[in-house]
Formats: C-alpha cells, sequence, structure tokens
C-alpha cells in the first residue's frame, strides 16, 4: 500500500464538463495531471493552472502511474483504450487504468480481462453527483475491479469525491450507475409530472416547491431541478444525450436479465423523442419539455 501511495504523475483523458473539475481537484490534492483532449483550446484554463497538455493518447500515458478516463460515449472508450496508440498500447505495465465514464459493463469487463492480461490494474468507477459535484470535489464514485487495486487509487477518489464505495468485481461498478440512472429517471420523470400538474391546476409552483421539498416526496432532483425548471434553465450539468445513452445501456442490461422495467423504457422513449427534436445538448431537467409539447 505504501508504494501505490506515491503515485503522484496521473494521466486524465476526457476533459469535459465533469473531467475538467476533477481535474482541478486532483491537481489541489498535489498530483501532477497531464492531459489529453481533441480540441486544446477548450482546455487552456486548466493548462494555465498547470496541467500539461499533449497532442495525443500516446505521449500522454507514457509516463503515468494511473490514468483516468471519462469520456462521452462507450465507443469513445473503446476508441481511447483499444485503438492503435491507445491506453493499452501506450501506457507502462503496472499503470492503474480507472475508466469513470458510464459506459457498458461489458466494456468494463473487456477492458479489465485485457488489461490485466497486459499487467494492468484495471477499474470502472462511475461518478454521480453532476458538475455541482465535480466542482466541490463531492462525487459518489462507484468502484468496481480487483479490491486491492481500489484500495490503491483511494487517495485518487478521495481527491474527487466523498461517498467512496468498492462495488465488488470488474463492471459491477458501472452497473452500480445504472441502478443510480434508473432511480433518477423516475425520480425526474416524477417532478415533472407533478409541476405539469400543478401549473394546470393553478398553483403558484415556487410555493409548491418550498412546500413539499422537506417532505416525502423531497429528492435532490426536486432541489436541482425543480428551480431551474421554473426559471427555464436547461443548460446542462448533465447532458440530455448521456442520460438516454445510460438508459439504454441499462434496459439492454435489464433485458439480459430478464427483467421489464417498464418505467425506464417509458421515460427513455419520452428522452428519445426530445432528442429527435434537437434538445440532446441540453440538461436533464429539459424532459418538462415533453409535457409542454
Amino acid at each position: 500500500m505504501q508504494e501505490e501511495n506515491k503515485m503522484k504523475k496521473i494521466g486524465f483523458i476526457g476533459v469535459g464538463i465533469m473531467g475538467k473539475s476533477m481535474v482541478r481537484n486532483l491537481m489541489k490534492a498535489g498530483f501532477e495531471l497531464h492531459i489529453y483532449a481533441r480540441n486544446k483550446e477548450k482546455v487552456e484554463d486548466v493548462i494555465s493552472e498547470g496541467a500539461i497538455f499533449y497532442e495525443s493518447i500516446q505521449m500522454c500515458v507514457a509516463d503515468c502511474e494511473a490514468v483516468i478516463t471519462i469520456v462521452g460515449f462507450p465507443q469513445d472508450v473503446e476508441e481511447v483504450y483499444f485503438d492503435e496508440g491507445g491506453i493499452l498500447d501506450s501506457a507502462a505495465s503496472g499503470t492503474y487504468l480507472i475508466d469513470m465514464t458510464t459506459t457498458s459493463p461489458q466494456l468494463a469487463k473487456k477492458i479489465a480481462s485485457e488489461g490485466t492480461e497486459k499487467g494492468f490494474h484495471v477499474l470502472d468507477a462511475p461518478v454521480t453527483g453532476g458538475d455541482t459535484g465535480a466542482k466541490a470535489g463531492t462525487l459518489s464514485i462507484l468502484a468496481g475491479g480487483e479490491e486491492k487495486d481500489y484500495q490503491a487509487c483511494l487517495p485518487l477518489f478521495e481527491a474527487m469525491g466523498t461517498n467512496i464505495n468498492y462495488q465488488g468485481k470488474a463492471g459491477s461498478g458501472q452497473h452500480a450507475k445504472l441502478a443510480n440512472q434508473i432511480m433518477i429517471a423516475g425520480t425526474l420523470t416524477g417532478v415533472c409530472e407533478a409541476l405539469s400538474y400543478a401549473k394546470a391546476k393553478g398553483l403558484h409552483l415556487p410555493t409548491l416547491l418550498k412546500s413539499v421539498s422537506t417532505g416525502a416526496a423531497g429528492s435532490k432532483q426536486l432541489d436541482i431541478f425543480g428551480p431551474k425548471i421554473l426559471d427555464g434553465d436547461f443548460e446542462p450539468g448533465f447532458f440530455m444525450k448521456h442520460f438516454t445513452k445510460d438508459m439504454k445501456l441499462a434496459l439492454i442490461e435489464a433485458n439480459m436479465s430478464g427483467l421489464s422495467l417498464e418505467m425506464l423504457s417509458l421515460v427513455l422513449s419520452n428522452y428519445e423523442q426530445l432528442e429527435a427534436q434537437g434538445y440532446g445538448d441540453m440538461g436533464t431537467q429539459a424532459l418538462i419539455k415533453y409535457y409542454q409539447e
């Protein structure tokens, strides 16, 4: 354990809405951040704050003790890990590889299997808490893989989150995150339907939010997105298109287990309809548009 805690050089791929704050918090904790992004202009701010930028994944990860990825979609994960010049080609044997993207549990198992064969320590560790949690360093981190590797990476996780839990073998972190997304799908739908009902009945919506937020109907989805919905604020803390992706992954896994998750299927359909109308780059709270149109 002493040796692992000496990790200093951290590669980070996927410096977006979530990743940028995670990079900052890792630097605040004393880690040296080596980053790769497709568009350098979008990460000039964290470069000016001390992150070291590379023009390729190969150059970025070559000399790092751990590499963290948080990209958009499963195909992006496939590319950064398996393409020629990708992480599995370029990182040094013994490196800790931590995918924090919400992706397929099957893909997490594939990375773990092939990575382990090549001498890497592989974890799937998706997060929840949105851009607010990423900025505050209070993310929930759901880790799957070998427990000894999870323990070795705790200093990294503790720089980014406060609710950090080991879920089990490879893929378990992804399964836990998909369960989280299923809960959100139902809760946010309930918020949107309740607000639509209250508006139709002529209630004063800010008063309603204040009234129910501390009772049995209270939730983080209500606290975070209720006011934004009333303000017409659809800026993404988490993109609708990424949430749609997550629900699709959850539905595939549910079908593989013979589960019929009717609520999930319905909410996914509603989001797909909105995405087809051009709302995919809005935040998840834009679900209210389904009830307004």
